[in-house]
């Protein structure tokens, strides 16, 4: 099942609930990312669905006991992975979306858009887990991952371009977001690389949904 991201992702500190033991020393923080880092590899392997804890600490090289240390189930360790994905390609977007070489608003979200799409590629489970695909294991509470990211990506444009405040900006964002999504989800269904075909749809899209709101001042 590959579901897209429509439910909340978690804060940090919603992050470290989810952990029975918040790494507070520089090798209880390398176990904790080697933990999902191995949950990542796996889900690349056989998806989110058939991943267990057992599975995680033997491509840790860990005990079971100490991924129970961390997680208290393979729920959490999903959350956990999401949450981290989420915060991993949010940054790189904005700093894309920052990078100095775009010249107008609707270029830097072509940039931000280009390093969404890039992390199929590059950053270990996303192409599955993405901003909390596996969010039907926990309630729908606070503002869906997608919409947040709109909002991060819309003040990140303002604050570089002077993109003007309007009500239906959000959702156009959020829209385009999703979009994107979709696409790059079926681009690399059965192409590991990304079908160019289906992406090359992704900046027409973008500009169709909110270019009349980015050009606005």
């Amino acid at each position: 099942m590959d579901v897209i991201g429509t439910q909340p992702a978690p804060s940090r500190s919603e992050i470290a609930g989810l952990i029975r033991n918040e790494p507070v020393q520089a090798r209880s923080a390398a176990r904790l990312t080697a933990l999902l880092d191995a949950a990542a590899a796996v889900i690349d392997e056989i998806g989110y669905e058939r991943l267990t804890t057992a599975m995680v600490a033997e491509r840790a090289g860990a005990s079971i006991g100490t991924v129970y240390r961390y997680f208290p189930d393979r729920i959490a360790v999903l959350q956990s992975l999401s949450a981290r994905n989420a915060d991993r390609v949010t940054g790189r977007i904005l700093s894309d979306i920052d990078d100095e070489r775009h010249g107008d608003a609707m270029a830097a979200l072509h940039g931000g858009i280009a390093a969404l799409v890039d992390a199929f590629r590059s950053e270990p489970g996303f192409a599955s887990l993405r901003f909390g695909d596996v969010l039907d294991l926990r309630p729908a509470e606070g503002s869906p991952a997608y919409a947040v990211l709109a909002e991060r990506i819309i003040e990140a444009l303002r604050e570089r371009f002077g993109v003007a405040e309007h009500k239906d900006l959000p959702v156009a964002m959020e829209s385009a977001i999703v979009a994107i999504d979709a696409i790059a989800a079926r681009a690399f269904a059965r192409d590991a690389g990304g079908s160019a075909a289906f992406l090359g749809h992704g900046p027409e899209i973008s500009a169709q949904l909110v270019g009349e709101y980015l050009s606005a001042r």
